[in-house]
């Protein structure tokens, strides 16, 4: 029997920002589906838990501290997770950082710090992997974009910003890189609540207004990300480049 389309086993992954949330979780579902997985995350402790979650699936997990804002720190631990796995196949660019700020409260400081994380970052971490990938003349590369990639959201200039850049690098790459046959692929993810967002979690007049908009009248859930991760790392995907899924329970559909 042939290996079935999902299946990564074989293959080497990093993903960054995986100390909790999304990225613990598509790094778990990673390993789930047969990948070595690296983590990454600025502080090395806060990637225990990962590891043990990863590991349990019996697979091997390797966590490195990164600061993705820091250009020479992206080529060194993508590179160092590389050479530990034994090669690289996969990245997924999921380290972020947001703020809310009125607009005219915006400094420089607090521009940077989220535009460095978000779109800086996942940059150069895909430079870095891309070197790598060009070289085995495979590879697949997902980013974690945002509704903001879509629409304007008040409050979140910096970060809306971040994130259609970063939709603009993930269908850049994607043109450029083809002839490598690496693909790059994003993720938009609608309303999840995580640590990052749970600021806008405790207003529960913000959560009814929100419900409302989304035509399955709910938040989204981690385990929603999990399959919509693992089929845009794997051969089912084999034929889709350049495109970002949201899962964003039809919000984007409906408005």
């Amino acid at each position: 029997m042939s290996r079935p389309i999902f299946d990564l086993t074989g293959r080497r992954a990093i993903v960054t920002g995986a100390s909790r949330g999304i990225g613990q979780t598509i790094a778990v579902a990673l390993a789930e589906a047969g990948a070595d997985v690296a983590v990454t995350a600025r502080r090395l402790e806060n990637l225990e838990s990962t590891r043990q979650l990863v590991e349990a699936t019996g697979r091997r997990c390797v966590a490195l501290a990164q600061d993705v804002a820091d250009v020479e720190d992206c080529s060194a631990v993508i590179g160092q997770a590389a050479e530990t796995l034994g090669g690289l196949d996969i990245l997924v660019n999921n380290a972020g950082a947001e703020s809310v700020r009125p607009s005219l409260d915006v400094d420089e400081a607090l521009w940077d710090s989220i535009v460095s994380t978000n779109l800086k970052g996942a940059f150069f971490c895909s430079q870095a992997a891309g070197r790598i990938m060009a070289g085995t003349e495979s590879g697949a590369i997902v980013n974690l974009c945002s509704l903001t990639s879509f629409v304007g959201i008040p409050t979140a200039v910096p970060y809306g910003a971040s994130k259609s850049g970063l939709l603009g690098i993930t269908r850049a790459l994607a043109a450029e890189w083809a002839v490598h046959h690496i693909r790059v692929n994003a993720i938009a993810p609608g309303y999840f609540r995580t640590a990052m967002t749970e600021v806008f979690y405790q207003d529960e007049a913000w959560q009814g207004q929100m419900l409302a908009k989304i035509p399955q009248r709910r938040f989204g859930e981690q385990a929603d990300i999990a399959g919509v991760a693992v089929f845009l790392c794997s051969d089912a995907a084999a034929y889709v480049t350049g495109h970002c899924i949201p899962v964003d329970g039809g919000y984007l559909a409906s408005i």
